[in-house]
């Protein structure tokens, strides 16, 4: 069996960006402390086929093999910039396109970045909601950031720092329990 993976989604559509810093930031910390596997992608990933698809069969074969990982992840981390107070068209485009039990039971930990503090409440009011549509599983605690928590594009402040520790011991019971599974089959 293939050792578990995390996977993050950014949803930001260019480069360099806070968000994908951030979600980059938490993936490697929970791939560091429970040593999975993982990956980042990011919306610009997807190239011209994500904004033109209709159905997700409708994405060319790149974007098939990212939707392919992010469904296939045993932990994903999600996030995305603020933009009027809510995430981003193409970011609610892609996850338009996902079955809406393709998520079902997924541990997701939610991430965002905003200009400001106005726009903390986007991952409780928005990011939560949507997922819980996917009846997938939200961690607990959400990190969200703004500019002044990054410097050249790097988490730079102590409570974001420690807001994310909080949010990655919350993957353990669900790394513990994919690994006891693994275990189990292994024998």
């Amino acid at each position: 069996m293939s050792n578990p993976t995390v996977v993050g989604l950014s949803g930001n559509f260019q480069r360099p960006s806070k968000t994908r810093s951030l979600v980059a930031n938490v993936v490697s910390r929970i791939s560091h402390q429970y040593g999975l596997a993982s990956e980042v992608f990011d919306l610009v990933d997807f190239g011209d086929s994500l904004g033109a698809a209709r159905y997700a069969k409708d994405l060319d074969a790149p974007s098939t093999h990212i939707v392919e990982k992010i469904l296939a992840a045993d932990v994903l981390v999600v996030g995305t910039p603020t933009y009027k107070g809510s995430y981003t068209g193409l970011f609610k485009h892609f996850i338009d396109l996902l079955d809406p039990l393709a998520l079902q039971g997924k541990p997701i930990l939610l991430t965002a970045t905003g200009g400001s503090d106005r726009h903390a409440l986007i991952i409780e009011h928005q990011l939560r909601p949507l997922f819980g549509f996917f009846t997938a599983h939200t961690l607990p605690t959400g990190v969200f950031a703004v500019d002044r928590d990054f410097l050249d594009y790097e988490i730079a402040t102590a409570h974001i720092n420690a807001r994310i520790t909080q949010a990655v011991t919350e993957v353990r019971p669900f790394v513990t329990a994919e690994r006891s599974i693994v275990a189990s089959a292994a024998e």
